[in-house]
C-alpha cells in the first residue's frame, strides 16, 4: 500500500477572488484609460504599462498563486484592458459628434470598424507600449 497524498485542489475562493479581482481591474482601468485619452485627445498607450501593473497587484491582492498560471491571466487581462480601452476610445470619439452617448456609442460600433480604426490610431510608438505591458504582465505576474 502505499501512502502518497492525494493532489488536493486549491480552495474555491482562491481561483475565483483573483478572477473577479482582474475583471475589477479590466473594467476599472478600462474606464481611466478611455478618460484620459478623451480628456488629452491622445491615445495614452502608456496606460497599457500602467494596467498590467494594476493587474498584477489586484492578483497579488487576491493571493493567486504565483507561477505561470497568474502571468498568464494578467498577460490575458492586459491584453482585455487594451481591446477594451481601444473600443470605448474608438467609440466615443465617433460616437459623440453624432450625440450618442458612451454606452449607447460601444454598441453601435461594429467589429470591422473598430478594428479599422484600432490599426488607424496605433502607431508603432503605442505597439510599442503595448509590447512593454506584455512584458511586464508576464514578468512581475509570475
Amino acid at each position: 500500500m502505499s501512502t502518497a497524498p492525494a493532489a488536493v485542489a486549491p480552495p474555491r475562493h482562491r481561483i475565483v477572488a483573483p478572477v473577479v479581482l482582474a475583471l475589477f481591474g479590466v473594467v476599472g482601468m478600462s474606464a481611466l484609460w478611455a478618460l484620459i485619452a478623451l480628456i488629452l485627445d491622445r491615445q495614452c498607450a502608456w496606460m497599457a504599462a500602467v494596467a498590467a501593473i494594476d493587474i498584477v497587484l489586484l492578483l497579488r491582492l487576491g493571493r493567486a498563486a504565483p507561477g505561470l498560471p497568474r502571468a498568464i491571466v494578467a498577460l490575458t487581462a492586459t491584453f482585455a484592458t487594451v481591446a477594451f480601452s481601444n473600443w470605448v476610445i474608438a467609440a466615443s470619439q465617433v460616437g459623440g459628434p453624432m450625440g450618442f452617448g458612451t454606452l449607447d456609442a460601444l454598441q453601435r460600433l461594429g467589429t470591422d470598424h473598430a478594428q479599422t480604426l484600432f490599426g488607424l490610431a496605433n502607431q508603432p510608438a503605442e505597439w510599442a507600449w503595448y509590447a512593454i505591458a506584455a512584458i511586464i504582465a508576464l514578468w512581475a505576474g509570475r
